[in-house]
């Protein structure tokens, strides 16, 4: 019983070295290294058991810093319109090629206007006769042989005509078809014999030359974006860079996404560019000579503020500055720091006022 027991003994013991081995193995290996276990280097031992940081530092220089904004379009066509007939009738001529283009004023299609014609025809005549009856009685009102009520009359009758003509000569215009503007024909959606109203569309045309891009901004930089304001894009597939110049800024706010519609135009002459494409928009807002410009990664957001830290006579010192331009990798400082000054960028959350820490590395922008 009593050897029984003791193997019971020895055998929890075991069973407990096994459990905290390793929590306390830790320990014997930064007594034998000197220093704090598991970490490349962060801190180590100095004199007296003092612990130093290594960093790595930040030489504060003039900069330029430029404000960039990326937004997302679409390029559009200077001018798009979908067209139809003003009346109602048969198709009788398509007088266009798909993807041709065409001039302003070209006849595209014609309707049925043979019953316009014979109206007209029949006016026509009718006024010939009232032009030669007009004359006659012209001729009687000069020598007092009538009236002037029966001059005016026959007057007033040749008047109607004429203004009949033009009635159906509009009639006759609204039977055809003709490109309101320059620009490139698209697919016909009808064919000849077919029948046709107002609201049927017959085809599309479209100007591409110029385009328009058009985007939007954050309502804060509605200063700054105005008629005449340069802006790069690019199309997806291709790495050219196109340059636009803004001719609109939309006078309203989206309420919704506290945006503002601008639109840019692009000469497009070549007519490499295609409207419907999306356009990443790249725009130059603001730049700034010699200024201080550091790693946002050195910036230590705190309740009341922000603040860095700087190294002085082998130590790192707090200081709180105000921040102003914000780019991807930098930060405009505006206040409390000064051309000359180190500023540390590594080990920031180990960092702590006259910390002792020894500069690695110093980058110079």
């Amino acid at each position: 019983m009593k050897n029984k027991f003791i193997y019971t003994v020895l055998l929890i013991l075991l069973l407990l070295a096994i459990i905290l081995y390793p929590k306390i193995k830790p320990l014997f290996s930064a007594d034998e290294k000197g220093g704090p276990a598991g970490g490349p280097s962060a801190m180590m031992r100095q004199g007296g058991g003092q612990q130093i940081l290594n960093v790595s530092g930040f030489l504060v220089a003039p900069a330029q810093m430029k404000e960039m904004k990326i937004s997302s379009g679409t390029v559009l066509p200077d001018e798009e319109v979908e067209l139809s007939f003003e009346t109602s009738g048969k198709i009788v001529g398509i007088h266009f090629t798909e993807g041709s283009r065409v001039k302003k004023g070209d006849l595209l299609a014609k309707m049925n206007d043979r019953h316009l014609q014979a109206q007209l025809l029949k006016l026509q005549s009718q006024k010939k006769l009232a032009e030669e009856k007009e004359f006659r009685q012209r001729s009687l009102l000069e020598k007092d042989a009538i009236s002037r009520e029966s001059y005016d009359q026959i007057a007033t009758e040749l008047q109607a005509i004429e203004a009949d003509i033009l009635l159906v000569q509009a009639r006759i215009a609204e039977t055809e078809l003709r490109a309101p503007f320059d620009g490139t024909i698209g697919l016909r959606l009808l064919s000849e014999g077919s029948y046709a109203s107002p609201s049927t569309k017959i085809v599309r045309l479209v100007k591409t030359s110029p385009l328009k891009i058009e985007f939007s901004i954050p309502e804060r930089y509605a200063g700054e974006v105005k008629p005449g304001f340069p802006i790069e894009f690019q199309i997806d597939g291709n790495s050219k860079v196109f340059r636009a110049i803004v001719y609109a800024v939309d006078p309203k706010v989206d309420i919704n996404t506290r945006t503002i519609m601008v639109r840019a135009m692009y000469p497009n002459t070549k007519e490499e560019l295609k409207p419907g494409r999306f356009a990443s928009i790249n725009m130059q807002l603001a730049q700034i000579e010699n200024t201080i410009a550091i790693p946002t990664e050195a910036v230590i957001p705190e309740m009341d503020g922000e603040k860095v830290f700087i190294y002085k006579a082998g130590k790192a010192f707090p200081v709180k500055v105000i921040t102003g331009l914000r780019t991807e990798a930098l930060l405009q400082i505006t206040e409390g720091l000064n051309f000359g000054d180190t500023l540390l960028t590594s080990g920031i959350l180990q960092l702590r006022e006259d910390l002792p820490v020894v500069l690695d590395t110093l980058i110079k922008n």
